[in-house]
């Protein structure tokens, strides 16, 4: 019934969040790989901000689809309250109990999905980086 409003409002949440630690987030640490003394690439750290638009994206895109699904099946529509279940009060209950139940769990799924993303992410960058520190040729001062 109203299900998908749960995950939108972790999205509200969660976009402020990345919109303000964008703005307050430095550049990303980068590691050139160089071989030969001329530098190929680097391995540049994700920035945390951006790993959040990932469970903004994951938030939001999740929830249209719930939306879509609601609106097929009539469960949600374009008259007020726009949620039919919330016309009645015994069924408004019913729409409270889903919320609390199939909204959270599906908010805190999602969440989960993407705390694995990050957990991923963090092993394949801390691995880009120190292949980028072992191909590098250490730079060794002549003393004469």
């Amino acid at each position: 019934m109203a299900c998908f409003l749960v995950p939108a409002a972790e999205a509200v949440i969660s976009t402020a969040a990345s919109k303000v630690m964008q703005s307050k987030e430095s550049s990303p640490k980068a590691v050139p790989i160089s071989l030969d003394g001329s530098t190929i690439t680097e391995a540049v750290k994700t920035p945390f901000f951006h790993k959040l638009k990932w469970l903004n994206n994951l938030l939001w895109g999740g929830s249209a689809l719930l939306a879509f699904e609601h609106i097929w099946h009539g469960e949600v529509v374009p008259w007020f309250p726009f949620l039919s279940a919330a016309s009645n009060p015994s069924d408004a209950a019913e729409m409270l109990y889903e919320m609390s139940t199939a909204g959270v769990a599906m908010a805190v799924l999602v969440t989960a999905v993407w705390g694995g993303m990050l957990a991923i992410s963090a092993v394949i960058e801390k691995g880009a980086v120190k292949s980028a520190e072992l191909l590098s040729p250490p730079k060794w001062e002549v003393m004469l």
